[in-house]
């Protein structure tokens, strides 16, 4: 029987297989930009309008990459927990596997999606306290990191948002670590 991650491999090699024969295939010969050929001015006249009152704006692209670290962070995170919760599953599951066993594998899984949650509740949390670009919670190994998206983080909001760790996750050690804003 096949793992989950070879499922999830063979699935994303064929998705990148298909993908990379439509786009050379495709009658545009590749090219899925779009490209105004300024025969419609009305159109441009719109988009002028909509550039002028601040949307969309093509700077905004730029820091697309940046902004997203701490989203592809997060996503690690719930990728490794996403593993040793398929271990501890397997081990419930297992035949061979004591009572004792499958207990514990059970009590470990609860308790990462414990700390999931409590990690989603304290960024929301944060996120609404103050106005932050940005914010992401880690529990690792009985310590909690927080990171801050901010130009500028005062003596008392690290402190409030220590507090708030405390609140969540008990007594426990917490470093709040202030993260530049590009741009």
């Amino acid at each position: 029987m096949l793992k989950k991650q070879t499922v999830w491999l063979l699935t994303m090699l064929s998705l990148m297989i298909v993908l990379s024969v439509y786009y050379v295939t495709s009658p545009s010969g590749g090219d899925f930009a779009y490209v105004d050929d300024g025969s419609n001015e009305t159109e441009q006249a719109s988009s002028s309008d909509k550039a002028n009152k601040g949307e969309a704006k093509v700077d905004d692209v730029s820091n697309l990459g940046e902004d997203q670290l701490f989203t592809m962070i997060e996503m690690e995170i719930q990728n490794e927990r996403s593993k040793v919760k398929d271990r501890l599953n397997d081990v419930v599951a297992s035949s061979s596997a004591s009572i004792q066993e499958k207990n514990e594998a059970r009590s470990k899984m609860n308790q990462l999606d414990e700390y999931t949650s409590k990690e989603a509740i304290l960024e929301k949390s944060i996120l609404t306290s103050k106005d932050y670009k940005d914010v992401l919670v880690r529990y690792d190994e009985d310590k909690v990191h927080v990171h801050v998206k901010t130009d500028k983080l005062s003596k008392t909001e690290a402190v409030n948002i220590m507090q708030m760790v405390y609140d969540e996750f008990g007594d426990i050690p917490v470093s709040v670590d202030p993260q530049p804003v590009e741009g």
